[in-house]
């Protein structure tokens, strides 16, 4: 009975993860406004080693329009902006020799349009991990009943896994459908 409710609790932090990285994905596609986590993907060369732009700079969204890139040490300002121009964000940074600002342009239609496209298939791949997790709890419910575990007890098993599946993919059309109507928002 306890290694049943471990493969049940193992199912739910799985299904958890697929949303949390949906959640992480999402994050990074631009929705027409400014955000610090847009240059997540941003490396550049620090003293000899490679570091993520948050690392050396202090990244804020003072309007939904501008992100504002402060570096701690004003010696790194053009490396900062030749890895803006490199991680080909689309982004053309501004640089005033103290702090580097990016004026995020407004989306067109087409490229919301593929935005939401995009963010259809984050939450594909999201259903489909929660798919899988589901999947792996029966087969770990079946061998448990092969292995002595009373059928009723099974069957009460797999009907809370098969609910808990459809509850996260619920979670998933929620967030993708709050994430579809943030980017075709103008």
């Amino acid at each position: 009975m306890e290694e049943l409710e471990l493969y049940m609790d193992a199912a739910k932090e799985g299904m958890e993860a697929a949303i949390e990285h949906l959640e992480k994905d999402l994050s990074k596609i631009r929705a027409g406004k400014a955000s610090p986590s847009m240059l997540d993907s941003v490396k550049l060369e620090y003293y000899g080693t490679v570091a993520p732009l948050s690392q050396v700079a202090n990244v804020t969204t003072p309007d939904a329009r501008t992100i504002f890139i402060q570096p701690w040490d004003k010696s790194v300002i053009q490396a900062i902006e030749k890895a803006i121009l490199a991680a080909n964000l689309g982004f053309n940074p501004a640089n005033n020799g103290e702090v580097i600002r990016i004026m995020v342009p407004p989306l067109t239609e087409e490229r919301r349009v593929q935005l939401a496209k995009q963010v259809k298939a984050f939450g594909e791949n999201a259903k489909v991990a929660i798919r899988n997790q589901r999947r792996d709890a029966i087969e770990e419910i079946k061998k448990l009943k092969k292995d002595g575990l009373s059928e009723d007890v099974a069957k009460d098993a797999e009907q809370d896994v098969h609910k808990t599946h459809e509850d996260y993919i619920k979670k998933v059309d929620l967030v993708v459908v709050a994430k579809e109507k943030e980017i075709m928002t103008v």
